[in-house]
């Protein structure tokens, strides 16, 4: 087959891929598919005249080295960064849990306290009861607010720690991706 039929060709298709046939002659704007690069936020212009159905397959290549090369594939990751955003907000409303009852707790445990100091003290052991419970209550909810904020900022810490290193992987993907195509002669910028 001749050169010049063959790139002609390549351009049909190309248009035929861009949505450009279809649009032709109708006035109706022309729309265009997004490239497998423009989804993970890489943006990639051919250098040299590459055609898209050039650039598309030189950006599939590229993807599958990175990934080999990396070790990660941004898809898996977008998922798995919201896998652990949900599992991140289970375990604050978990947390939120810690020392749920404790004011009670607390209580009855003062009022044994105050009951037994109130009978050595002023042979009145339900009036030291009753300071007792009021006094451990406070106290018990207190430790509890207490607990329940260090529980919710470590997880709150632990999910931000899992966030940056799956957004630290996608970065390194897009590195190992954008040098792939900077090889085959395009400007990429993410």
């Amino acid at each position: 087959m001749n050169k010049a039929i063959i790139r002609v060709v390549c351009v049909v298709v190309a248009m035929v891929l861009s949505g450009g046939a279809a649009a032709q002659g109708t006035g109706s704007t022309q729309t265009t598919q997004k490239t497998l690069a423009s989804t993970i936020d890489v943006y990639v212009f051919p250098t040299k005249g590459q055609v898209a159905t050039q650039q598309s397959t030189d950006e599939a290549d590229c993807y599958n080295w990175a990934v080999q090369n990396t070790g990660n594939d941004p898809f898996s990751l977008t998922k798995q960064a919201d896998q652990q955003a949900m599992q991140t907000e289970q375990q604050k409303q978990q947390a939120a849990q810690v020392g749920k009852g404790s004011g009670a707790r607390g209580a009855v445990g003062g009022a044994a306290a105050g009951a037994l100091i109130g009978e050595i003290a002023s042979n009145n052991p339900g009036r030291g009861a009753a300071w007792g419970a009021a006094i451990g209550g406070i106290a018990a909810r207190r430790r509890g607010r207490q607990a329940q904020g260090q529980a919710t900022q470590q997880v709150e810490q632990q999910g931000q720690q899992a966030q940056a290193a799956t957004a630290e992987q996608i970065e390194n993907f897009k590195k190992a991706f954008s040098v792939c195509l900077e090889a085959k002669d395009y400007l990429v910028k993410f």
